[in-house]
């Protein structure tokens, strides 16, 4: 008889449930605390964050080779190829900035210190000494060698070898560039596999590291969380209303029109936390609100990997949720520099489980940030995925709109629709 698996995202909870109460017991019994945190429960979380680090530049270098090189055809390169991404990147680079905006206004993760846990100093690529030009910043991103680069997991600078070295294979002859693709999407496959094991023991990695928090800290570590679920809603609302109404009304488009309009897949999507599970219907609802079909074909399914408004817009208060909650105080040129590594980073991270915290890994890494502080967000991640779902899915529906008025390819019902 077939025993039923519990979902990953029940299984994270139950973890986070189980570290709860473990910690608040060894934070009455101190005697017993030291032996248990260091011999059992901190080790489980290391070993958790570990083998996060492990597959952050594998990962990351792969898609971002993947992403620019696979499109590099002459589809592709073509004017709507490339007004296409320029959008994608300009309101990506938006909802980062309005993540970060947010996150410093309303400070989700101020109120617990968790800094004794973690040394608090920030190593940003290029930046910490105040006598740094922006110029010295620059030069520090790229590598002189990407062996060690990699090595040290200096992330911005394998992200630019990453972009540079797409480019490159973007320009060879098919001949050449299709096996070199199709060994990086392998490349790809394959760690998105890894992901996927290492996902599986995250319950154990979140069990140990929250059990740890709570052990030292006690309750008062955990009312950070439910400021993070706040503010999170709370930014996507905003986002939506008035970072996409205003394009939306720039193009002569009705937000509330198309949200009506595709209200089934908004729904699928904020219930199952998967924007491909919407993605077929999505086109033809498009398609059927007046979009040009080759148009909706094109920029639908590269936008589902470049124009990902929610996981942007999180990915910002999430890197300031951690920070906040280490008390460590990121100056305004490394939170500038940290949007270039979130701009980079977050292009390709779809339809993978987990592959968000890879993302956030990786962006806290760059910037030397206690990886610890996943370990929190992992546990109520879920009630955030889900309208950071949904506001992919709106983004993604508003793009072949917006673009098609930029580009004048009207037909007489798409005209209608717009106007």
């Amino acid at each position: 008889m077939h025993t039923p698996r519990i979902p990953l995202v029940w299984q994270i909870l139950i973890g986070l449930l189980l570290g709860i109460a473990l910690g608040a017991l060894l934070n009455h019994f101190p005697t017993l605390r030291p032996w248990m945190v260091d011999n059992l429960l901190q080790p489980a979380g290391d070993i958790f964050i570990k083998l996060m680090k492990m597959i952050v530049v594998p990962i990351v270098f792969a898609c971002m080779v993947v992403g620019i090189a696979g499109h590099g055809d002459g589809k592709a390169l073509g004017r709507i190829g490339v007004r296409s991404l320029l959008y994608f990147f300009a309101v990506t680079t938006t909802a980062i900035i309005v993540g970060l905006v947010i996150g410093n206004l309303l400070q989700p993760g101020a109120g617990t210190d968790l800094a004794s846990l973690k040394a608090g100093n920030v190593t940003l690529p290029g930046s910490g000494a105040g006598s740094h030009t922006l110029g010295q910043i620059i030069v520090g991103i790229i590598p002189d060698n990407i062996i060690a680069a990699m090595a040290q997991g200096s992330l911005l600078s394998v992200l630019f070898f990453a972009v540079m070295f797409g480019l490159g294979v973007g320009q060879l002859p098919e001949a050449r560039k299709a096996p070199l693709l199709a060994v990086l999407r392998a490349v790809s496959e394959a760690m998105f596999r890894v992901t996927s094991m290492i996902m599986a023991y995250s319950p154990i990695g979140v069990f140990g590291m929250i059990a740890v928090t709570v052990a030292n800290f006690g309750f008062s570590s955990l009312l950070p969380l439910g400021k993070l679920i706040l503010v999170s809603y709370v930014a996507i609302a905003l986002f939506t209303l008035f970072v996409l109404g205003s394009i939306a009304r720039l193009a002569g488009i009705s937000l509330f029109g198309l949200m009506r309009h595709i209200r089934d897949e908004l729904l699928l999507a904020f219930s199952s936390a998967s924007s491909a599970a919407v993605m077929p219907q999505l086109m033809k609802k498009l398609e059927s609100y007046g979009a040009p079909p080759s148009l909706v074909s094109f920029v639908v399914p590269v936008g589902y990997s470049f124009n990902l408004d929610g996981a942007s817009l999180f990915l910002g208060i999430g890197t300031l949720f951690v920070a906040q909650l280490y008390g460590i105080d990121l100056s305004l040129a490394d939170q500038a520099l940290l949007v270039v590594t979130m701009v980079l980073t977050s292009k390709g991270a779809a339809g993978v489980p987990g592959f968000m915290f890879v993302i956030l890994s990786a962006t806290l890494a760059s910037a030397g940030l206690p990886l610890e502080g996943i370990a929190f967000i992992a546990g109520v991640y879920r009630l955030m995925e889900m309208p950071t779902t949904a506001l992919n899915v709106l983004g993604n529906a508003l793009a072949p709109l917006v673009i098609a008025r930029w580009e004048a390819r009207r037909d007489e019902r798409l005209g209608q629709v717009l106007n």
